[in-house]
């Protein structure tokens, strides 16, 4: 196996251990979904990059839509799927392994499309223009993309993403993408400094066990180190940037 498979499946292992993928939480999707129709049912949500599905699983809760969620890690699939069946939802929640980027749905499919943490694998006017057919006419699209609040970040900052993220933009420059690729913007708000550090906190808990399942493994320490610069970085420079929540209408 490459060293890029290889690193990309100790990706998945590392933070596959992880309540959430990525930084997040309930009450900044209940936030999200406060600024659009609520989902009732006869509703579709198609929740894009779903992972395990923590941001899934609150859309069941507080919404009554048909969830389909799709990522690209079939393990994450069989996990969301047996959770959900162990809750008693898999009548209304459903993970297929699928392209974020490709999604096989016919147009018109769904009313609404949620992706938290994941576009920027698509690039995210490149994600939004290619999802904008699923839509329904006004149908709504809610999305979290890493953005610099800041136009001058310390160096090591720009330095890491520049690395990690160069496609990174700032605010303004997300919002002009929107209506770019054929949305009117309905909101957008900051997530909060507190979602980092609960998620940057369980990882740091994962990372000893991990390392120490893959001693001596260069590809796994590397992932390893990776995070924990990452963490680092966070640290030393939260308020340079930050998820932000876009959510829009389809024109």
């Amino acid at each position: 196996m490459v060293s890029g498979e290889r690193i990309r499946n100790f990706v998945y292992e590392l933070y596959g251990a992880l309540p959430r993928q990525g930084p997040g939480s309930t009450g900044s999707t209940r936030r999200a979904l406060s600024r659009i129709p609520p989902l009732g049912a006869g509703s579709r949500v198609l929740d894009l990059g779903c992972g395990r599905g923590a941001q899934t699983f609150d859309l069941a809760r507080y919404t009554a839509a048909e969830i389909v969620a799709l990522d690209i890690h079939p393990p994450y699939v069989a996990d969301l799927n047996a959770r959900a069946a162990a809750r008693g939802l898999a009548g209304r929640v459903r993970a297929e392994v699928g392209d974020m980027l490709r999604p096989a749905f016919p147009p018109a499919s769904f009313d609404c499309i949620w992706s938290e943490g994941a576009i920027y694998n698509a690039g995210f006017e490149r994600g939004l223009a290619a999802w904008r057919p699923l839509l329904k006419p006004g149908g709504h699209v809610a999305v979290t993309e890493l953005c610099w609040l800041r136009s001058d970040p310390p160096a090591e900052c720009a330095a890491f993403f520049a690395d990690e993220y160069p496609d990174m933009r700032a605010v303004p420059e997300c919002l002009a993408g929107v209506e770019r690729a054929g949305y009117e913007v309905v909101g957008h708000f900051v997530l909060p400094r507190s979602v980092w550090e609960e998620f940057y906190a369980a990882l740091e808990r994962e990372i000893p066990a991990f390392t120490a399942r893959h001693p001596g493994d260069r590809d796994a320490l590397e992932v390893a180190r990776i995070s924990e610069l990452e963490i680092a970085v966070f640290r030393r420079c939260a308020g340079s940037y930050g998820y932000v929540f876009f959510i829009m209408r389809r024109r």
